[in-house]
C-alpha cells in the first residue's frame, strides 16, 4: 500500500449548542471547527479531503435566502485560515492541488473550492445529483450554498462511486467493501449515509503505518462512536436518514471497538481539532 503524509488544517469555525451534536451536552454555545485534511500522496502530491470554511462563505451568504445559513450557524473564520493561504504560508502554489475529494456538499465542506482552479472534485454521484438543482429554501434545507461551487463545477467533477471497487481487509470491519480512489490501494472511499446524501469517508495509512479513517460528519466527536452516543433529537432536522445514521454511527462504534489502535477522524471533533494545533495528525 502506497504510504502517505496526512495534514491538518482547521479553517474556522460555527458555535452552536453542545447538547445538540451530543445527546446529555450541556446546552451552551460552543465551537465545531470546520477541519480539513491534506493527503500528501507521494504520485498525486497534495490532495485535499474537503476545504473547510473561507471567506467565500460570507460571500455566499449576502442575499436572502441563503443568509439564513449564516444566521442558524454563525461562522468565525479569517483569511489567513482557509486552506489556500495555509498552502502559501508553507510555500505551496495552491493551484498544484489536482484533487479535491468532497465528503459530502455542506457549505462547511465546500467552502474553499473555489480557491483550487486547476482541480478536479471527487464526490459520490448521488451526493451532487442531490444538490445541483437547488437553490433558495431548498438549498438552505440541505445546508447547501450553490454560490461556493465554481462555475464550471459540473465540468471538473468525478465520481468516486464509478472508480473500482475492493474488498476491505479485516481491520475495517465491519466495513467491508470501497472504491480505491487512486486505483493503487491508498486511499479507500467508503460509503457513509445518514448525515448528508452521499457521504463518504477514506481510510488510508500514513508513512509511519498508522491506519487512519477520515469519516466525515459521521460522527461529530470521538466520544460520539467510542460511546455510540446519537446527538439529540433536534439534530435529525439537519440529517439525511435518521435511521441511516443511527447504523452508520454504530459501525464507526464497532470499528472502534474491533480496532481500537485505528485512528478516527471526525471532521468537528474538538480532540482532532487539538492535533492540528499542535502540528500532529
Amino acid at each position: 500500500m502506497t504510504a502517505i503524509t496526512l495534514t491538518i488544517f482547521d479553517t474556522g469555525y460555527c458555535r452552536q449548542l453542545e447538547a445538540i451534536s451530543l445527546r446529555g451536552g450541556e446546552w451552551r454555545m460552543v465551537p465545531f471547527h470546520a477541519l480539513a485534511f491534506g493527503i500528501s500522496h507521494p504520485e498525486r502530491g497534495l490532495v485535499l479531503f474537503d476545504t473547510g470554511y473561507t471567506g467565500h462563505f460570507f460571500d455566499a451568504c449576502r442575499t436572502f435566502p441563503l443568509s439564513l445559513y449564516s444566521k442558524v450557524t454563525p461562522v468565525c473564520t479569517h483569511p489567513a485560515q482557509s486552506v489556500a493561504a495555509q498552502l502559501q504560508n508553507q510555500g505551496l502554489d495552491p493551484a498544484s492541488v489536482r484533487t479535491v475529494l468532497l465528503s459530502h456538499f455542506h457549505a462547511d465542506h465546500i467552502g474553499g473550492v473555489r480557491d483550487f482552479g486547476q482541480a478536479e472534485f471527487v464526490c459520490m454521484k448521488e451526493a451532487y445529483e442531490h444538490v445541483r438543482e437547488r437553490r433558495g429554501f431548498a438549498a438552505v434545507r440541505h445546508g447547501f450554498l450553490p454560490p461556493l461551487l465554481p462555475d464550471d463545477f459540473a465540468e471538473r467533477v468525478r465520481f468516486v462511486d464509478e472508480r473500482e471497487k475492493v474488498l476491505l481487509s479485516d481491520k475495517c470491519c465491519p466495513f467491508t467493501e470501497a472504491y480505491d480512489v487512486f486505483g493503487d490501494g491508498s486511499v479507500l472511499a467508503v460509503e457513509l449515509p445518514g448525515h448528508a446524501v452521499g457521504q463518504y469517508g477514506v481510510f488510508l495509512t500514513d508513512e509511519n503505518g498508522q491506519d487512519i479513517f477520515l469519516c466525515a460528519d459521521a460522527a461529530w466527536s470521538s466520544r460520539a462512536y467510542r460511546e455510540n452516543m446519537l446527538p439529540h433529537p433536534l439534530a435529525s432536522l439537519i440529517m439525511s436518514d435518521v435511521y441511516a445514521y443511527r447504523e452508520t454511527l454504530g459501525k464507526l462504534h464497532e470499528l472502534h471497538r474491533r480496532n481500537p489502535t485505528l485512528r478516527i477522524y471526525p471532521t468537528h471533533c474538538a480532540d482532532v481539532w487539538r492535533l492540528s494545533q499542535e502540528g500532529q495528525a
